[in-house]
């Protein structure tokens, strides 16, 4: 009953944020863009502004009987000159226009071309070049995050930036996950910042709340990371995740061992209890301090030795995992894992999957 009434008011909370417009979006979900300097955006509006030029200069020249000058007598056999052509297309792009003092010899016009014309785009550039940019850049962004919202599958969604989202999100990379397949999700803007510069996806925004969870595909993410700054909150995020993808391995973090049954209540696969797993290694380390040197280094997937998984192979298959040629753990069936010694992991099978000790070294 009790967690019944939660989940209703849970969905009384939901702000529908999924219902929004996509440029209404542009707030609160962040897809990082690759670093242009400001000197190579300059370059690149210069060189569409002279494309444009140019493409009309060919327009008027392929069109040249069509015009006349003024200061001469119209004369089908005289058309107008490629010069005449691209001064024509310089003062009509550049909104210039027509005036009583108008350059007619060639070197005066000339000068207008190569001289005034890149004076006149300097000057636009800095005249509407921030606005426009404001502008294509709202627009660039809602349309990434269209994108974005109709084919992101199977990523990974981290719920806190703190100290341990870090962590956890630094592990994953150092393990060759892509930035590009993690979301972070934080109310922190700081911690947001933190998330963009290191190539994430970022959603700002409450994760106990449905509509924030949904923005950053939760329903079809792989995994989900609690790393929320206390234990209400992560049962919460918990709770709700679950609610919204009920196939993804949740993994959640709590302070207190006192709040882990509420995790596993709420639909965490995995818990870890920061508190006392921290203790633990404390205490390690007072008598044998190389051990917790070893268990660092087995946590730390992209130098020395790492902790990795793999299926079983046909040829392992009826062996002993203690037999193998890699340090083997333990043996995950049926989703459960059983310790390496155990009677009833003494004969692979397939569809084992293998915990063993890996050297990242090595493989690199």
């Amino acid at each position: 009953m009790a967690k019944g009434r939660l989940r209703r008011r849970l969905a009384a909370i939901d702000s529908n944020l999924t219902s929004r417009p996509d440029a209404a979006l542009v707030d609160v979900l962040r897809i990082p863009e690759p670093f242009v300097s400001p000197a190579r955006k300059i370059i690149m509006r210069v060189l569409y502004a002279l494309g444009a030029l140019f493409a009309a200069v060919l327009i008027v020249y392929a069109d040249r009987y069509g015009y006349r000058d003024n200061d001469s007598a119209p004369d089908a056999n005289n058309p107008l000159s490629f010069l005449d052509c691209l001064y024509y297309a310089t003062v009509s792009l550049s909104t210039t226009g027509y005036g009583d003092i108008t350059p007619y010899s060639d070197t005066a016009r000339l000068v207008n071309v190569i001289v005034i014309t890149p004076l006149r785009v300097a000057f636009l550039i800095v005249l509407i070049g921030t606005t426009v940019e404001t502008l294509t850049t709202q627009s660039r962004q809602a349309l990434k995050i269209q994108r974005w919202r109709n084919k992101v599958r199977n990523h990974t969604v981290v719920v806190g930036y703190g100290t341990k989202g870090r962590t956890a999100v630094a592990a994953m990379v150092g393990d060759e996950v892509s930035p590009a397949d993690i979301v972070v999700v934080d109310e922190s803007a700081a911690a947001l910042e933190r998330a963009k510069g290191a190539g994430l996806v970022t959603v700002h925004g409450d994760a106990t709340n449905s509509g924030v969870l949904r923005l950053a595909g939760a329903q079809h993410a792989k995994s989900i990371i609690v790393a929320a700054d206390n234990d209400a909150s992560a049962v919460l995020v918990t709770l709700t995740a679950r609610e919204l993808a009920p196939k993804a391995k949740i993994i959640a973090a709590v302070r207190e061992s006192d709040n882990l049954h509420l995790l596993k209540q709420s639909g965490a696969d995995s818990t870890v209890v920061s508190s006392e797993t921290a203790g633990r290694l404390l205490g390690i380390a007072t008598q044998t301090p190389s051990v917790v040197e070893m268990m660092e280094d087995l946590l730390t997937p992209d130098a020395g030795f790492a902790i990795a998984e793999r299926e079983v192979t046909p040829k392992e298959e009826g062996g002993s995992p203690r037999h193998l040629h890699d340090i083997v753990l333990g043996v995950v069936r049926d989703g459960r894992l059983v310790r390496v010694d155990a009677p009833e992991v003494d004969a692979l099978e397939a569809g084992d999957r293998l915990l063993y000790i890996r050297s990242a070294d090595a493989e690199r």
